[in-house]
């Protein structure tokens, strides 16, 4: 409970100081950035004073923290195509993330049990993970459409939805009838996308602890920040030229991790050493990479994630609000 309400505390912090109602400046986004990393240093200090499993909560922080700019790329990709004004991304990314960390409680309930339960199912996420890093190594589709989620599609179905956004709500209830806003189909779409990304960075946690409050804390706490590293994830991308070989590597190591664990014993402190070293070698080789060979400008542009389209193209005719019903406004 206190870990969950640091969290949600940090979440109202970030979305009431940081660039309200404007679009950020690179300065700040870089302050917030390093503040909820120093944060998380913090967290990780007090962790070490009490005793607690230090090593674990620091490695599945990295992990996830690392995979976290697939899902920030992604979400700025989700921005742009629903259309979302500056002054209303903060809320989105707020409902987004609490949304995601529910559901990511679920998940690693879920995985533990059925790890209990059938304990060669964690050889089953080694061999996902390996296959996750195989094909980022190959690079992501092309091209990508919201609208063709069926998560998104029933959403649709279900609430019709109205042409404008009412300002920060999810509903509106007009001439006797609910409608969704495209505020509500945008953080739909954001939650299905980091739940669709937790499917390979909750079995990576699976690899170094087994402890949920430790996996759920970890990712809590890899989520802060995303509104200010939002603003920096384009720079982040187009800078560093190995990102996606970076991030491909430490999914093919947590997944041989996992499947050569009765062989292999490598400590906590080893694994945070290989990921940090992985990490660090990625940053390094592509300033380097990037000083010996500068980048056409128009490659710069197209670099991304290796999870992440390049951009995303509805298949249909309809807007991007996605918006079929248009209810009159009230008299009021």
């Amino acid at each position: 409970p206190a870990a969950a309400a640091a969290v949600i505390a940090g979440l109202g912090l970030e979305l009431r100081l940081f660039a309200p109602s404007r679009a950020p400046r690179r300065g700040e986004a870089i302050a917030w950035s390093t503040g909820w990393l120093l944060v998380a240093v913090a967290v990780a200090a007090g962790i070490a004073l009490a005793g607690g499993p230090t090593g674990e909560w620091t490695t599945v922080y990295l992990i996830e923290r690392s995979l976290s700019l697939d899902n920030v790329f992604l979400f700025s990709l989700l921005l742009a195509y629903f259309l979302v004004p500056p002054e209303l991304r903060g809320r989105v990314i707020l409902v987004g993330i609490v949304g995601a960390l529910v559901l990511r409680a679920v998940a690693i309930a879920g995985g533990l049990a059925l790890i209990e339960s059938v304990e060669a199912v964690v050889y089953v996420f080694g061999v996902l993970l390996v296959y996750v890093a195989y094909r980022a190594f190959r690079g992501a589709a092309e091209e990508s459409d919201p609208s063709a989620n069926p998560v998104l599609r029933l959403v649709r179905r279900s609430v019709p939805t109205t042409t404008e956004y009412r300002g920060r709500r999810l509903f509106i209830r007009e001439g006797g009838r609910l409608y969704g806003t495209p505020m509500l189909l945008v953080v739909v779409a954001i939650i299905v996308a980091d739940i669709a990304f937790a499917v390979d960075s909750i079995p990576a946690a699976f690899a170094v602890t087994r402890d949920p409050v430790v996996i759920w804390t970890a990712n809590a706490f890899a989520l802060l920040g995303l509104g200010s590293l939002l603003a920096l994830v384009d720079i982040l991308v187009r800078r560093f030229r190995y990102l996606g070989k970076t991030i491909a590597l430490i999914l093919a190591f947590v997944g041989i991790k996992i499947l050569t664990a009765d062989v292999v014993h490598l400590s906590d402190l080893g694994s945070l050493a290989v990921i940090a070293a992985l990490v660090a070698g990625g940053i390094v080789a592509s300033l380097v990479a990037d000083r010996l060979d500068p980048p056409h400008p128009a490659e710069g542009a197209t670099r991304r994630p290796p999870r992440c389209p390049k951009k995303l193209t509805p298949r249909n005719a309809e807007p991007r609000t996605a918006a079929r019903h248009t209810p009159r406004r009230s008299g009021a």
